[in-house]
């Protein structure tokens, strides 16, 4: 087994309160998704991943402040065809149902464009 897969069984373990909190809500919300936690992706572990949205969440306390890292990491994360949303530790604690509806503007389909001649004002 590698590194990173017994890395991430132990962070699964022991999951900070913003990442129980959401993981509850994750599993159980009606988003339509699977998202796994604490996923190994190459040489990162994400907090949470939505592999058919390619999406991947992170949650991030206060040491993660202007994190050049996060950036790079992020980069790295998006080359792969990924999108990367961030939320603060806080914002799940105080805001889970706003936390929710942002992470479901990124599930939700676009809409599809009007045909020909609709949706124009006459």
């Amino acid at each position: 087994m590698s590194h990173k897969t017994n890395l991430a069984r132990k962070l699964r373990k022991n999951m900070t309160p913003a990442e129980r909190q959401l993981w509850y809500r994750l599993q159980r919300k009606n988003l339509g998704v699977k998202f796994r936690r604490q996923e190994p992706i190459q040489s990162f572990i994400v907090d949470f991943v939505c592999y058919p949205a390619n999406l991947i969440i992170e949650l991030d306390g206060g040491q993660h402040s202007e994190n050049q890292n996060d950036k790079i990491r992020d980069a790295k994360l998006t080359s792969l065809g990924f999108t990367v949303i961030r939320f603060w530790n806080n914002e799940v604690l105080e805001n889970i149902e706003g936390v929710l509806i942002q992470i479901n503007k990124y599930l939700r389909p676009l809409p599809n464009p009007p045909h020909k001649g609709e949706g124009k004002e006459k």
